[in-house]
């Protein structure tokens, strides 16, 4: 065998040889390569589960906030509540000063409604009072009526013609008298002249005496 030939025999076995020796690292690259494969396809479903995971952490802090805000409007809706509450306590209480108030009010008028119970009570029995007064005015004034019933009866037939009676006396002896007018002043001349005598001899004689 010449020596080309040895070396060509060489060759072809180191190149089997190379082969068979580099096919199960071949293989093995091949499995690498696979398994690459499944850790880049892991990796990528890794990355997006990760990236859904950061969504949902992101719309989880959003609820967050929006929960943070809605307890914080809770909150200041529970102190307007507790000062509503706060108002509500003063205004009862101040209605429960005024219903004392009113209690107290109330109680003085019914003192008075009862004083004006008794002052009415005292008025109508003076009014009872009066009234028998009056009903005794009334027979008082009713037994005066009658009394100048009686008297204007009186009047008529008892006293009037007994004044016409009078009447006509006076005007008869008036009838009389007036035609000794003259003789009655000659009368009463005489007569003076009388007292006038008698004085003046009632005078001497004391003086004789």
């Amino acid at each position: 065998m010449t020596e080309n030939e040895l070396l060509l025999a060489i060759s072809d076995m180191m190149d089997h040889k190379l082969k068979s020796e580099l096919q199960p690292i071949k293989n093995d690259l091949q499995t690498v390569k696979n398994e690459v494969q499944l850790v880049k396809n892991e990796v990528q479903l890794v990355k997006e589960d990760l990236q859904a995971v950061k969504d949902e952490v992101q719309l989880v802090k959003k609820d967050l906030q929006t929960v943070k805000d809605e307890v914080q409007l809770m909150k200041e809706d529970l102190q307007e509540v507790k000062d509503e509450v706060q108002l509500v306590k003063e205004d009862l209480q101040a209605v429960k000063e005024d219903l004392q108030a009113v209690k107290e009010d109330l109680q003085t008028v019914k003192d008075k409604v009862q004083t004006v119970e008794n002052d009415l009570q005292a008025v109508k029995n003076e009014v009872q009072t009066v009234k028998n007064e009056v009903q005794a005015v009334k027979n008082e004034v009713q037994a005066v009526k009658d009394d100048v019933h009686h008297m204007k009866l009186y009047q008529e037939n008892i006293i009037m013609p007994r004044l016409n009676t009078i009447e006509s006396c006076y005007t008869d002896t008036y009838g009389r008298y007036r035609n000794y007018s003259d003789k009655m002043e000659a009368a009463f001349e005489d007569i003076e002249l009388l007292k006038r005598v008698v004085s003046e001899h009632s005078m001497k004689l004391q003086a004789l005496g």
